[in-house]
Formats: structure tokens, sequence, C-alpha cells
């Protein structure tokens, strides 16, 4: 796999101070852009589209650890370029101007790319640029981290659910706080990704108070790091028992709602199907479902 993490932005500034557009190949027109979701990371879980993109792009462009997600032999003997934690402008920019120079690029994106993922990023460059309507892009979804999440917790997020990162990279953590609150307050079985860090490392405290303003300390909470790599671990805890030295980067946390229990093991938050028709159905125990 050859990597070129010195790679050249050819954005540049003319005489008059305006941004000059990437050049692209005019012979032959832009190449394809095609925005890939890895999934959680396990092999065994990428979209057969998303692997056939991979396997018919020229370039594979992405952040370092994912590139290391992905078979070798889906990208043997193709150039790659990739770059470290917060250089996302960056790496788009490269797929951007690997595309416009006539060459089937893929920029990758672990989970689904439209969950705090590239898509958003690449489609805002492109119409920065005025490359929107020029360059054919494509968004090949893939399992994203909550779902894999939730998957071996057992059924947390069958009923309404936000989502929201405890990251104040981009987000003012007033605003983040208003969210938790929010989600809280209405009953939301919430998803928190981004939970801890080692400069954010209070965060998930202030949450965790919030949180209980509306929900009871011993509603099931899930934590899960690693979904689907090497390294998983899965948690059932409480809301008030969060064990938060255990928690880090890798990690998401599941909030239930009022209803979320614990069935044999399982963290469930019920739909309400047998609420409504258990009865007639002569179906609903009540007395066994937090055993």
């Amino acid at each position: 796999m050859q990597s070129n993490n010195s790679y050249g932005i050819r954005e540049k500034q003319g005489a008059d101070g305006q941004k000059q557009k990437p050049k692209h190949d005019v012979g032959h027109g832009p190449g394809k852009l095609t925005i890939v979701s890895l999934g959680p990371g396990n092999s065994q879980y990428l979209a057969p589209k998303a692997k056939t993109a991979l396997e018919q792009a020229e370039v594979v462009v992405g952040y370092k650890t994912y590139m290391n997600l992905i078979d070798p032999e889906l990208i043997k003997g193709k150039e790659t370029l990739s770059t470290g934690m917060t250089g996302e402008i960056r790496r788009c920019r490269m797929a951007i101007d690997q595309a416009l120079g006539g060459k089937n690029t893929v920029i990758v994106s672990s989970g689904d790319s439209g969950i705090y993922g590239m898509a958003g990023l690449v489609l805002e460059l492109l119409a920065d640029q005025g490359f929107l309507d020029t360059v054919e892009v494509e968004v090949i979804p893939g399992i994203p981290a909550l779902s894999a999440a939730a998957a071996l917790l057992g059924a947390p997020i069958m009923h309404d659910f936000a989502v929201i990162s405890l990251s104040d990279l981009m987000t003012p953590w007033n605003q983040i706080q208003d969210r938790v609150e929010a989600a809280a307050r209405t009953d939301f079985v919430l998803v928190i990704y981004n939970p801890k860090s080692k400069k954010r490392d209070w965060q998930l405290g202030s949450v965790r108070d919030a949180i209980l303003k509306y929900r009871d300390g011993d509603t099931p909470v899930g934590i899960v790091r690693n979904a689907a790599r090497e390294g998983e671990s899965v948690r059932i805890t409480t809301l008030s028992q969060i064990d938060e030295s255990a928690v880090d980067m890798l990690s998401i946390l599941l909030v239930g709602n009022s209803k979320t229990c614990i069935m044999g093991g399982k963290m469930v938050t019920p739909r309400g199907y047998l609420e409504k028709y258990g009865k007639q159905e002569g179906l609903l125990n009540m007395d066994k479902r937090n055993e």
C-alpha cells in the first residue's frame, strides 16, 4: 500500500487574493468521487457496494486509522493518501483534487459517512469550489457505530432516540448541554458519541448529572467500546453507576428512557406492541419484564 502523507493541496491564491479553483483534466474530464462508508470496522460488515467501489478505485483517501481497517487486498496496488487526526478538510481536498485530475477516487469514512463522517464536508467543499455539478459524487452508506453498539446490547433504540456528540471541537459546550437536557426531558433514548477524551475528562459527569434530573438512577445504560472491532467490550450498568474510567473516545453510551429495561441480560426499549396488543393476545406478563 503506497502512502503519501505530504500530499500538496492545489488550492492557491490569485493575484487579486481570490481562491483559484484546482485544475482538472479537461481532456478526459473529472473522475468519479465515491464516499465509502466502512461500517464499524469488521470486514464482515462492509457493504458489497462499498467493497466494489474500493476494488474499482484508482485512488483511496482516508484517515490513517480507518485505512488500516480496510482489507489490504482491496487496495493492493492502488494509490493511497492519508492524514492524521484533525486532517478532515485536507483529506477531502485531496480526494476532490484527485477526482478533478480524472481519477476514480474513493474517500473512506468509518461507520456511516453521513453520520459525523466525511459526506457533508466533501459536498460543502465541492459547492464552495464550484464543482458540485462537475464531479460525479456517490455516497455509499454503512452500518453506523450506534447500530453496531445497539445490536451488541440487545434492542435499546427500538423507540425514539437522539444522537449527541460530546465533542466541543465543532459545537459549543453550552449548546451540547442544551441538547442533552432537551433529549432527557422529552424521554428520548440517548446515544452519546465521543463521551470522553484525555482533554475532556469532566463532560461525561456533567451530562450524567443533567440526565439524572429527568431519569431514575437505575435507568439502564449500555457502554460499548470498539463495537465490531478488535478489543470489543460490552457492559450494561445504570445511570448512577457509570464507571467513567472505563469510557474513552472509542466508546459509545446508550442511555435508556423511562421504559428501557433489562431482559435476560439484554437492554431493551419496548416499542409498545405488547402494551397495546399483548392483553388481547394473552401475551403480556409485566412481572417478568425486568428479570
